[in-house]
């Protein structure tokens, strides 16, 4: 065993940068498969493939649409095979977090606004968990892998 940052091991075998990449492939995973979910996504039958025209809404909250949770559920399982390694975990959440900045950027442009702009369905609690999930998963992919190497130390 090494003793880098990005592979600092704790209990079970697993970083704390694996762990977090787990857990976020997880919550994707569940938020994926909970937006087609009826009664947990309200007006389903409005759903869309993609586009602004979806209003369902998972939670009563969240603007999705069919493309929308496809990308969630992509998003998990990315998550759930970069977790295996360290680097790749680490490199998930950098990524991944990266994303979600774009995400929230484009969302401040097309949120509510009828186009071909506004492919994937977004509304302003969407940019706003776009930009939380930003800030943490890129915090999380700098921190993660040095906490871990200080617990080994």
């Amino acid at each position: 065993m090494t003793s880098t940052a990005a592979t600092a091991r704790t209990g079970y075998g697993r970083t704390l940068t694996q762990k977090g990449a787990l857990v976020f492939g997880v919550v994707f995973l569940i938020v994926g498969i909970a937006g087609f979910i009826p009664g947990l996504t309200m007006d389903m039958g409005s759903m869309s493939v993609a586009g602004h025209g979806s209003m369902a809404m998972l939670l009563g909250l969240f603007q999705v649409s069919v493309l929308h949770n496809i990308v969630h559920l992509l998003f998990g399982i990315v998550g759930l095979i970069a977790a295996r390694t360290a680097v790749a975990a680490r490199l998930y959440l950098l990524v991944g977090g990266i994303v979600y900045a774009v995400l929230f950027i484009y969302g401040l442009f097309t949120a509510g606004m009828m186009g071909g702009a506004n492919f994937v369905p977004l509304n302003s609690a969407d940019n706003w968990l776009h930009l939380i999930l930003a800030v943490a998963m890129i915090v999380l992919g700098i921190v993660l892998p040095r906490a871990g190497a200080t617990r080994r130390a």
